[in-house]
């Protein structure tokens, strides 16, 4: 298990300031998903980790070793990191078989013969992928192809491994099934791993925590359910989970509820950021939060139902309120109509 530590790293493409100024500790047997949308700099983040780029400031630490240093002029190269790394397209080389892709990490650093096939054949049995040492990529699935790259990167056991979004090329149900069984293995061989990707169902149940990036700085930074139910931006809010907004005015405040006007109608929340000058301000709500009420009443308001569409297992509902469009599920179907909406004032933010 190896401690990561990253400091005030700043990387800058060409003109583009990409990631301005990372800090970060990321513990022994942690695993820390670097979660974004594209172009937030959780890839370039990963890679300067690995020493695939180079930043313009700052330091990273692996154990006890410094691995980049601007000032100190300390740039270690990938192959001397001691690093797992497991990318999107997997880099197979299509005319090796997999007992050679795996086996290549194991060649460069000159082991024997005999110990370079005990662990091939020892991590192959990890992965769930026994006998298919003679076969060639091509000759798997995706999902195999995946096993067989995530092999390569753990053969030599290294202290920290790296993943840049490896599920985004398998399907739904594939990406289901590897999240369950990447996490367990990283788990088992007690590393270290920071793990990119963009889907924030995929970051919740893989990791132990979450870091969210955007505009190349760390927006929040905590466990799935602290980024989820309680987000510090209205940023966050919007990245976590299927929501509903409703922008309005604040016009009234007691402790820390906040009172919003939207349309001639008015809804309390709790207050989670700072407002406009002006009192504006936005009402987020999870999608599962908003149910049906059979009463008028506080945080009820009326709406219209629109359309609905069955999802498997529930229906999802399109109502409108005051112009805005808002969604609900329920587990039986409605008739277009007039309804109240429930809004439980404790899980309706106000930013």
């Amino acid at each position: 298990m190896a401690r990561l530590l990253v400091e005030d790293v700043h990387v800058r493409l060409g003109s583009n300031d990409i990631l301005k100024g990372i800090t970060a500790d990321f513990r022994h047997g942690e695993v820390v998903a670097l979660l974004g949308r594209s172009g937030c700099g959780k890839s370039t983040l990963l890679r300067s980790i690995a020493g695939l780029e180079t930043p313009l400031r700052g330091r990273i630490h692996i154990g006890d070793r410094t691995v980049f240093d601007a000032a100190a002029k300390v740039n270690l190269p990938p192959e001397q990191r001691d690093l797992g790394l497991v990318f999107q397209s997997y880099a197979l080389w299509p005319h090796k078989t997999v007992a050679e892709n795996v086996a290549y990490g194991l060649k460069l650093r000159k082991q024997s013969k005999d110990a370079i096939d005990r662990a091939v054949r020892e991590v192959l049995k990890g992965v769930d992928l026994e006998g298919v040492g003679d076969r060639l990529p091509s000759q798997l699935s995706g999902g195999q192809q995946q096993r067989v790259a995530l092999a390569r990167a753990l053969v030599y056991s290294p202290p920290l491994v790296l993943l840049d979004e490896p599920l985004s090329n398998l399907d739904a149900k594939l990406r289901e099934e590897a999240r369950i069984w990447i996490r367990a293995l990283i788990k088992r061989m007690g590393l270290t791993a920071l793990f990119v990707t963009h889907d924030q169902v995929e970051a919740m149940a893989i990791a132990d925590r979450i870091m969210l990036l955007d505009g190349g700085r760390v927006v929040q930074d905590g466990s799935p359910e602290q980024l989820y139910t309680e987000p510090q931006s209205l940023f966050a809010a919007n990245f976590m989970g299927v929501n509903n907004t409703l922008p309005g005015r604040v016009v009234e405040r007691r402790g820390n509820e906040a009172r919003l006007e939207v349309g001639g109608l008015s809804l309390w929340g709790q207050q989670r950021g700072g407002t406009g000058g002006d009192g504006a301000a936005t009402a987020v709500i999870r999608v599962e939060e908003l149910s049906l009420a059979s009463e008028p009443g506080e945080n009820r308001l009326p709406a219209h139902l629109d359309s609905s569409i069955y999802v498997g297992g529930r229906w999802e509902h399109q109502f409108q309120l005051a112009g805005h469009a808002l969604r609900a599920t329920t587990r039986e179907a409605l008739s277009p109509g007039a309804y109240t909406l429930a809004f439980p004032k404790e899980r309706l933010w106000i930013f």
